[in-house]
């Protein structure tokens, strides 16, 4: 069993992206304990964890109890696989409900009897135990720097456009597409979705209606290492022309939300419902498209319109005057 810690900002959004993950793993997820989540699946999974943006962490689930004292007395009958020196952090949700104050103390001295050596500055094993409905006790195997996509925000970029998601937000986008191989944004932007698939090997296909986003997007994904991409000036409405007789694994995208500048003039409503049915068109069958539209645009009946299904649905409240949806379709095999 593995385990993985979401972050709280869009939970279900960060469990559906696990899943989709797993899906490609050959796992599932076993069960929820607020922000921890049960894994049954093996080391095979890592490849495809160490792919996600809305995670904390990742690792090995060693042990689950009811109690402190099951906890401990379980603790006993493991053979710990710790390498070198180790420590025991706690982690205690919002919904713990036993007293973890001296656990770390607790749990080291146990795992301790077995001959490891405790290191509290820098060990070389982080034991880690969580405090929710249950108790859990694992060893991490990844931990999620923030940095390491603060680094890919929109002001750190070569070419600079305000208007972007969070480089966590991107890469999930990417992961619920379940892609594998490809992916394409159909309004890139400067590119921010592109390089977040790019970095996890994805061939990468952009569209900018607008020639100077279109240099800046390459500018971005060649700062950042992403080599492997093709992107042209072009109407996301128009995909099935500028792409003839290309299918696309995968799309994901997150459209402009409505000032006169980023839709050159084009009315909202009509550009979405265009580009959805053009997107339609050059999706694969039984794959997904990944894409947020602001909350007073129906993505969910409009893309049903031109047959997609939905998969998931996530709301997120941007500030006063930004509300919008992410949305997962899949094109049906019929």
């Amino acid at each position: 069993m593995l385990y993985v810690e979401i972050l709280g900002s869009l939970p279900g959004m960060a469990e559906d992206e696990v899943g989709a993950m797993l899906e490609l793993a050959g796992g599932e997820i076993a069960g929820r304990d607020y922000l921890f989540l049960k894994l049954d699946a093996d080391e095979g999974a890592f490849p495809y964890l160490d792919r996600l943006g809305l995670a904390h962490e990742y690792g090995k689930l060693i042990l689950e109890a009811g109690s402190i004292h099951e906890l401990l007395s379980k603790a006993e009958e493991v053979d710990w696989p710790i390498k070198g020196t180790f420590k025991v952090d706690t982690e205690t949700m919002v919904n713990c409900r036993h007293n973890v104050l001296d656990l770390p103390r607790k749990l080291g001295a146990v795992i301790a009897t077995q001959g490891f050596k405790v290191n509290l500055s820098r060990p070389d094993t982080v034991v880690r135990a969580y405090c929710g409905e249950r108790l859990y006790a694992g060893i991490r195997t990844r931990y999620f720097d923030p940095k390491d996509f603060e680094i890919r925000k929109a002001h750190r970029r070569p070419f600079f456009r305000p208007i972007s998601l969070h480089p966590r937000l991107s890469r999930a986008l990417v992961n619920l597409t379940k892609a594998k191989k490809e992916l394409l944004d159909p309004f890139m932007g400067a590119g921010g979705i592109l390089i977040e698939a790019g970095l996890i090997g994805l061939r990468v296909y952009g569209v900018d209606i607008k020639p100077e986003m279109v240099e800046g997007a390459e500018m971005n994904l060649r700062y950042y290492g992403v080599r492997d991409y093709e992107l042209r000036v072009g109407d996301a409405a128009k995909l099935e022309e500028l792409f003839f007789g290309k299918e696309f694994e995968a799309i994901a995208t997150d459209p402009p939300y409505g000032t006169s500048a980023t839709l050159a003039g084009r009315d909202r409503d009509e550009l979405y419902r265009k580009a959805l049915e053009s997107m339609y068109a050059v999706l694969a069958k039984g794959g997904r498209l990944a894409i947020a539209f602001p909350v007073s645009f129906d993505g969910k009946t409009e893309a049903e319109k031109v047959g997609f299904r939905l998969l998931g649905m996530y709301y997120q409240r941007v500030h006063k005057s930004l509300e919008r949806h992410f949305y997962v379709f899949e094109k049906g095999h019929g």
